[in-house]
């Protein structure tokens, strides 16, 4: 029994994240949308790593997109 609930909350946690992947990137657009002040190279790198959150989040990859997305934000000070 212990172990189907914590499968269940395993899964729950995962699902959570998968949902929150879109809100990372909804919160690095409107970072983005502001003209933040950056440097051309990290303007570069956030931009790609916004896209491959948005690549991982489609492929099923949530580890690997809220990765890529918090780097995103850490470079844009959110």
């Amino acid at each position: 029994m212990k172990f189907i609930l914590a499968a269940a909350a395993l899964a729950a946690s995962s699902l959570a994240m998968a949902h929150n992947c879109p809100n990372e990137m909804k919160a690095i657009d409107a970072k983005l949308s502001s003209n933040p002040t950056l440097s051309a190279a990290d303007m570069s790198k956030v931009k790609a790593l916004r896209a491959d959150g948005e690549k991982f989040h489609k492929a099923g990859k949530h580890d690997d997109s809220m990765k890529a997305l918090g780097d995103a934000k850490k470079l844009l000070g959110i």
